[in-house]
This record gives C-alpha cells, structure tokens and sequence, in this order.
C-alpha cells in the first residue's frame, strides 16, 4: 500500500528483534493480517506490546498511522480515479467476484477502460486477478475472480472505514478487537491472503520446485448441469500430474475432524481428470486435534510457525 516493497514473512519477523522468539505465531499473524509484509507498517509495532494493543493503537485511535493512511494513499496515487478505486475496492471487501459481477456491483461497463482501471489497481499490488485453468490440458481458462490482495487495505475497509466517528471520539480504547462483527470470518480472509502472498513457502515445505509447476493459484470452476461449483484455497499443479490441494483454515482454536469431510466434499465436487493423482493438504494457524492427525488424510499439516520460517 505504502509504495514499499512487500517483505517475506521470515523478513517481517526481524522486526520483533529478540523478544520475537517469546511470541507465538498466532500473536505475530494478528499483526500481519493487517500490516502485511510492509516495512513502513512494520516499523510502527512495538514488540513490548501485544497484538492486540498494536492493533487498537495503529488502527483504532485518531493518531494511529493505519487510521489515516488510506486517505492519504487514494489522495496521493489515485487522485483522479479515487472515487472509481473506492467502489471497486468496497466491493471486494467480503468477497471475491467475477469480472461480470463485479462491474454489476459497480454499475460500471465491462470494457476496455474499466478493465484498465482494474489492472492498475492488479499493478499496485492492491488487488489480485486469480485466473483459473483446465485440469485436464493445464491449458490457461478464461474464468478468473478479483480479489483483495492488500490485507491492510481490507482491514481498513471492514473495520477502520465504517467506525471512523467512533474511533474519533475515542470509542474503541476499551473495546476488545475479537468483539468486532465476523472478526474469525475476516482473520480467515486475511489468513487465506497472507498464505497466498508468500506462496513459494508452500512449494519449499512441500519440496516442490518452482519449474514443476504447471500452475498454482485459487482454483474454482462454476456450477453446471455436468459438475458441481468448486472453490479450493490453492491448488498446485505439477508436471508430473500431480495436485497439491490446499486448504488454508484460520480459526481461534485446534482444527477439528469437521475439515476432513469439508475437504472430501470439495475433492468430490472437483472434476479430476483420471491421470492424476491429488495429495490434500491443510495449512492452519492454531493448531489440530489429534484426531485430525490420526485419520492420515492429509499427506501435509502446516502449521504457520513452520510456515513463518520458510524461505
């Protein structure tokens, strides 16, 4: 957002100096769910303080450096699309969408200015454009979602934008962050992003070599009257036909047997080509029951501490 390049999380975690290896990997991604790997943002969390407390003072009072840095970003580099940037970006927040649905939300024309609009904002690396492909063929499909990639920026969008008089006024000082609405349904969202920003930690841990990719992003294929819809996290397609299905879970507490059959259902509605083979894997911040380990489902568990030091 700043303008500044995005460091990778084991980078991010110099900023922590030596109290850094007191602290949890939960507590480090609560505070870079928002900041990112962003130096500049980096540079304003004390490590003496809790996330929490980092959080309530970056964001939640009047004088917080991520209180006002969005204005002063649409005002600085978007200054004659503002207006246009705000409502594409207002309609990201909770979602992902299609290129159709979101010009539909914009009441914008699906052209060529818009799409160029939207590129910009690909380019400045606040959003992302996750295209899709054929299993069968790994050949390029036209499908693609836009989604939020800058994860200060949806942050600030759910929370820090609707609440601003509140916050003026001194409101969120006693407050609990976890009292926010949705707040697990947004962390999951911000988890995803994180992940997905440094996604060359997944090849490393999962001994992947960048030139056996085919392809890897989000994956979802639209319902049909042949196949069911499908939405996977991240999936890895390799040359050697295999597929690295990824699901990425953020949750207050240890992940239950529940993902088992959540990832099943998703592998069922997943037309798969009958020449591959598929490995699932689960990636999460809190913890799994034992009885998630035991079933032997998945060929991989990362947890984010493994994930933090990767790369």
């Amino acid at each position: 957002m700043s303008g500044s390049k995005e460091l990778t999380l084991k980078e991010s975690l110099s900023f922590w100096g030596e109290i850094g290896k007191n602290i949890s990997a939960y507590e480090k991604f609560k505070v870079l769910s928002v900041t990112g790997g962003i130096p500049r943002y980096l540079e304003e969390v004390r490590p003496d303080l809790s996330a929490e407390e980092n959080l309530k003072q970056l964001c939640f009072t009047k004088e917080g450096f991520l209180f006002n840095e969005f204005d002063q970003i649409f005002s600085d580099i978007f200054i004659t699309r503002s207006k246009f940037y705000r409502k594409v970006v207002l309609s990201l927040k909770d979602r992902n969408l299609e290129p159709l649905e979101l010009c539909k939300s914009i009441k914008a024309p699906q052209n060529d200015t818009t799409s160029d609009y939207l590129d910009e904002l690909v380019q400045a690396g606040f959003l992302a454009r996750d295209y899709s492909w054929h299993l069968k063929t790994g050949e390029f499909s036209k499908l693609s979602h836009y989604r939020i990639k800058d994860n200060y920026l949806r942050f600030y969008l759910k929370y820090i934008y609707p609440n601003q008089h509140q916050i003026l006024s001194g409101a969120f000082q006693e407050s609990s962050l976890s009292m926010l609405p949705n707040w697990e349904g947004i962390m999951g969202l911000q988890f995803k992003n994180l992940i997905l920003n440094n996604r060359k930690n997944i090849w490393k841990l999962l001994s992947v070599s960048p030139d056996e990719i085919i392809w890897n992003n989000p994956y979802f294929q639209r319902k049909t009257n042949q196949q069911e819809g499908c939405q996977i996290d991240y999936l890895i397609q390799t040359k050697f036909n295999t597929l690295y299905v990824c699901e990425i879970k953020f949750s207050k507490h240890p992940i239950k047997k529940e993902v088992v059959s959540e990832m099943e259902k998703k592998l069922k509605n997943l037309k798969l080509p009958r020449h591959v083979s598929y490995r699932p894997v689960l990636i999460h911040v809190n913890g799994v029951h034992e009885e998630v380990i035991e079933s032997g489902y998945f060929s991989n568990i990362i947890d984010f501490n493994e994930f933090l030091e990767a790369y």
